[in-house]
Formats: structure tokens, C-alpha cells, sequence
């Protein structure tokens, strides 16, 4: 899954679509969906219990597809398509497809995908 926690992301389909960069709360790649902050909202209706005495409508984020987010990139200023590559030491990381800049590195660096000077 090309997304992950803390990324900032544009919603493109669905009734949040178009809005400003939204902060990706939980990733769920099991079910390939997402948290999104402020997106898909519902309410749950509470009885009032011990805990709870209010009871009341509360307010919560529910799971949205993958598919419809696009990584936001800050050099680009919108959504982008995501790539992947090695860097010269041997890290993976993520870069903007539209201006090739980096968009953050995954996991330990690997010796054997570091690129060598006789190359």
C-alpha cells in the first residue's frame, strides 16, 4: 500500500471529494481502506450508560477506500500518482511521478540495492 500514517492525502471520489489535504489517521491494509481525518463521517447514536451519563450523537471516521486518495505532494500543491525507487545507499523511497521529488523513505537501507561506482 503506497499510503501510510500521518501522510497527508486529497479525497477524489466520494462526498468529501475536492476538499483541502486531510491527514491520514489509521491504515488498514488488510481491507485495503483508510482513516482519513474529517472524512466519511457518521454518527453513532450512545445510550446513556455509567460512563457516558450525556448519551447523545457522537461523531466519528469511518473507513474509505484506498482508490479514492491521491498523496498529496507540497511541491506539486495536489494530488499526485506515487512511484518507487532506490536511492544511491540503498533506501527505498517514495517520489512524486509529476516533479520526481521525494515523498519519504521506507524501512532500513539494503546493501544489495545500493548503487556501486562501477556502474
Amino acid at each position: 500500500m503506497h499510503i501510510r500514517k500521518d501522510d497527508m492525502v486529497v479525497v477524489i471520489a466520494g462526498d468529501d471529494r475536492g476538499a483541502a489535504p486531510r491527514k491520514v489517521l489509521r491504515v488498514l491494509p488488510e481491507k485495503n481502506k483508510i482513516v482519513v481525518e474529517g472524512v466519511n463521517r457518521v454518527y453513532k447514536h450512545m445510550k446513556p450508560t455509567q460512563r457516558n451519563q450525556q448519551g447523545g450523537r457522537l461523531s466519528k471516521e469511518m473507513p474509505i477506500d484506498v482508490s479514492n486518495v491521491m498523496l498529496y505532494s507540497p511541491a506539486a500543491g495536489r494530488g499526485v500518482r506515487v512511484g518507487f525507487r532506490y536511492t544511491e545507499s540503498g533506501q527505498k523511497e517514495r517520489y512524486c511521478k509529476v516533479t520526481g521529488t521525494s515523498l519519504g523513505t521506507l524501512g532500513p537501507a539494503k546493501p544489495a540495492r545500493a548503487k556501486s561506482a562501477s556502474h
